[in-house]
């Protein structure tokens, strides 16, 4: 329905892959990472923080290119997101709308309603979906390490098609970043692929892409939706089923409450620990490395959950 610039690429990346196994938009002080401030360039938006964080390390230093991320800094996943008049009002200001894609921002349609020659370069493109039980792809594909290798050359493969003066930038600025996840993701397996226990319990379906990645099971789902309290029923269920499969970590989230994680806690005494899929965050340029230092926080914490 609308024009996916790094279409080829990452379909191209995506079988390499199976064949080898958030600043406001009102918010525009900061020069050159605020877009539509009536400077000549290219102005880009991203949807929210995991994509602003791949972004900015594409474009980094190149010439004339604005970033602005259009969501508030704790907005979090946009599953229930409602567009905003200042959202909006950026968009039409901007030349490029880089999104996660795979059904993240249902509001697409809403923006491309109104606003139909808007360009787009969908990150998760050609990544391969996991299917969750309603049949819906999840698409928190950028938690997993090998994931956002593809994400990020996505993302310079359609800056690159839409700038081609400074696409040869692009591509050096995508190898130098994905050669730090690359390596980031090299010592997380090392650290974790032995772990001893590899049952979970998780607080919303952000992680699968990353148990995936990293031989983890998640037993159960304490949350589908963040803002959906577990039923009393799903509770017991989950209690019931901590006690008899021992497991002994639940993960809770920095960005929601972590109250039914307490609670079963308190009625099974496994512990209660903290995983981050990296989607709130402050927009700015000291963010390049939020991605890589929430990744290392986590394999920390599962070394010290699971070991």
């Amino acid at each position: 329905m609308y024009r996916r610039l790094a279409t080829i690429a990452a379909v191209l990346l995506a079988a390499a892959m199976l064949l080898t196994g958030c600043r406001t938009a009102d918010d525009k002080d900061g020069g050159s990472n605020a877009a539509g401030d009536g400077q000549d360039g290219l102005h880009v938006v991203t949807s929210f923080f995991p994509v602003y964080v791949a972004v900015i390390n594409v474009t980094d230093g190149v010439p004339g290119v604005t970033v602005t991320n259009m969501t508030e800094p704790q907005t979090g996943c946009l599953h229930d997101y409602s567009l905003k008049p200042s959202d909006l009002r950026l968009l039409e200001k901007a030349d490029v709308f880089i999104i996660n894609g795979a059904g993240m921002e249902s509001f697409l349609d809403d923006v491309l309603s109104q606003q139909e020659d808007l360009e787009i370069i969908e990150a998760a493109a050609g990544i391969p979906a996991i299917v969750e039980e309603n049949g819906e792809e999840n698409p928190h594909v950028w938690v997993s390490p090998t994931n956002v290798t593809a994400y990020v050359q996505n993302i310079a493969d359609g800056l690159a098609a839409l700038d081609e003066k400074n696409a040869e930038l692009y591509q050096k600025n995508a190898a130098s970043y994905i050669r730090k996840i690359e390596t980031l993701k090299q010592e997380m397996h090392n650290e974790l692929d032995g772990l001893e226990y590899k049952d979970i319990i998780t607080f919303h379906e952000a992680f699968p892409y990353f148990a995936q990645e990293f031989g983890l099971n998640i037993a159960a789902v304490v949350e589908r939706e963040p803002g959906t309290e577990p039923t009393p029923k799903e509770l017991a269920e989950i209690i019931t089923l901590v006690r008899e499969t021992g497991v002994r970590a639940l993960f809770a989230e920095p960005q929601y409450s972590s109250g039914a994680m307490d609670t079963i806690a308190g009625e099974t005494g496994a512990v209660v620990y903290t995983l981050d899929p990296v989607v709130t965050g402050e927009a700015v340029p000291g963010a390049r490395d939020a991605y890589l230092d929430a990744m290392r926080r986590n394999m920390e914490t599962l070394k010290e959950a699971l070991g």
